[in-house]
C-alpha cells in the first residue's frame, strides 16, 4: 500500500489542479485500448480498485478484457515491467496467474496520452473457502510453487520489505499532521514502541528474501475448477515467505495455529514450511496497519478517496487506529 513520496496532505484537501485520473475519460480510455491493439465494442464496467483504475472492456467477436490503468508516480516503467515478466514466467510454469498480455511485438505495458496501462485475460471464480481445509491446503502448495520460482527470478527493482524501515516511514509520515490532534500525542507514543518492540522481536529472526505476491488476501485470489487463480501483483515485492502466508489467517491465536498447520500440510509438499517466521506475524500485521493510514494520507488529493474513505477524515477514525495499534502492541510484547 505504499505511495508517492512528498508531503503529508491534511485530510479533506484537495490540489485545484485536480488528480491526472480526471483526464482519464471513456473515450481517452477506449482509444488507450484500441491503441494497443484490440478492438472494442465500446463497453465498459469499472470495477473495484483505488490505487489504480480498473475496467472491464468488452472486445468485438472476443472475451472481454481487464484493463489497469497504473497510479502516476508510483512504480517506474521497469519495475512495471519485472512484475510482469515474472507473473509470465509464474503462468509458464502452469501456475494459476493472471497474466498480462501481449501485442504481437511481446509488448505488455503500453503508454497513451501520459496513462501506462496493461491489459488482463479476465478471470472468473470466487474467493476461496479460508475456513475450508481442503482450500487451504492447495493455497500452501500453490504458494510453496510460487515461492519456489521466486528463488529461480529474484526481483531486481521492485523493493524489499523492511519491517523496521517501512512502519518508522509510515509512522513519521503520519506524524506531520495528518492524525487528528486529539490522538496524535498517543500516536506518537504507540508508534514510537512498536517500533521498539518490533526491533526487539525481529533482532534475531534471519529470512531469505523471495519474491512473494505482497498482498495475498482473498479478495485477490478467485477460485475455480478447484484451484486459486491469483490476481493484481501490483504489490508484488521480495519479502519472507510468512508475508503471503499470514494473510489467509483468520480468527482467534489457536484458530490461526490451526490455520498454519494445515496450510503447512499443502506448502510442505514442494518446499519445507517456514515456521521459524511464525514470530513475523505480528510485525507484519503491524506494518499494514500503519502503512494503510499512510496510503490513505497520501491519496486523498485523489477526488476517488474521500467519497470511498469518508470515515478516515474523523475523529473516530483515529481513535480506533490508535487502539488497533495498541492492542498491536500488547501483541508484540507477548512475543518473548
Amino acid at each position: 500500500m505504499s505511495g508517492a513520496e512528498g508531503d503529508a496532505p491534511t485530510p479533506g484537501h484537495r490540489e485545484a489542479s485536480g488528480h491526472p485520473y480526471d483526464a482519464l475519460t471513456p473515450d481517452l480510455l477506449l482509444d488507450a485500448v484500441e491503441s494497443a491493439g484490440f478492438v472494442t465494442d465500446g463497453r465498459l464496467l469499472a470495477l473495484n480498485s483505488f490505487e489504480n483504475r480498473v475496467y472491464q472492456v468488452g472486445l468485438e467477436d472476443a472475451t472481454p478484457v481487464v484493463v489497469k490503468f497504473y497510479r502516476p508516480n508510483r512504480w517506474s516503467d521497469e519495475q512495471i515491467r519485472e512484475e510482469h515478466r515474472f507473473s509470465l514466467f509464474l503462468r509458464d510454469n502452469e501456475l494459476p496467474v493472471v497474466a498480462p498480455l501481449a501485442n504481437q511485438a511481446g509488448e505488455t505495458l503500453f503508454i497513451h496520452q501520459g496513462f501506462r496501462f496493461a491489459v488482463f485475460p479476465r478471470q472468473g471464480g470466487h474467493g476461496p473457502e479460508l475456513d475450508n481445509p481442503d482450500h487451504l491446503r492447495v493455497l500452501g502448495r500453490t504458494l510453496a510453487r510460487w515461492h519456489a520460482a521466486g528463488d529461480d527470478r529474484p526481483f531486481k527493482k521492485r523493493p524489499v520489505i523492511e519491517l523496521v524501515g517501512d512502519c518508522r516511514e509510515a509512522i513519521e509520515y503520519v506524524n506531520q499532521g495528518v492524525v487528528d490532534p486529539n490522538y496524535a500525542g498517543r500516536y506518537r507514543d504507540v508508534g514510537a514502541a512498536l517500533i521498539g518492540e518490533i526491533e526487539r522481536v525481529t533482532r534475531d529472526i534471519r529470512w531469505q528474501p523471495i519474491n512473494v505476491h505482497g498482498d495475498c488476501h482473498a479478495g485477490n485470489i478467485l477460485w475455480r475448477d478447484n484451484r486459486p487463480h491469483f490476481v493484481d501483483l501490483d504489490d508484488s515485492l521480495r519479502g519472507p515467505a510468512m508475508q503471503d502466508l499470514w494473510m489467509l489467517l483468520s480468527g482467534d491465536a489457536e484458530e490461526n495455529r490451526q490455520q498454519l498447520i494445515i496450510l503447512s500440510e499443502g506448502y510442505e509438499t514442494f518446499l519445507p514450511f517456514p515456521w521459524h517466521q511464525r514470530v513475523l506475524i505480528d510485525p507484519l500485521r503491524t506494518r499494514r496497519l500503519l502503512r494503510h493510514s499512510a496510503w490513505l494520507a497520501r491519496r486523498w488529493d485523489d477526488p476517488a478517496f474521500p467519497i470511498a474513505f469518508p470515515w478516515f477524515d474523523s475523529p473516530r477514525y483515529w481513535q480506533e487506529h490508535v487502539t488497533d495499534l495498541e492492542q498491536q502492541l500488547a501483541a508484540l510484547k507477548n512475543i518473548n
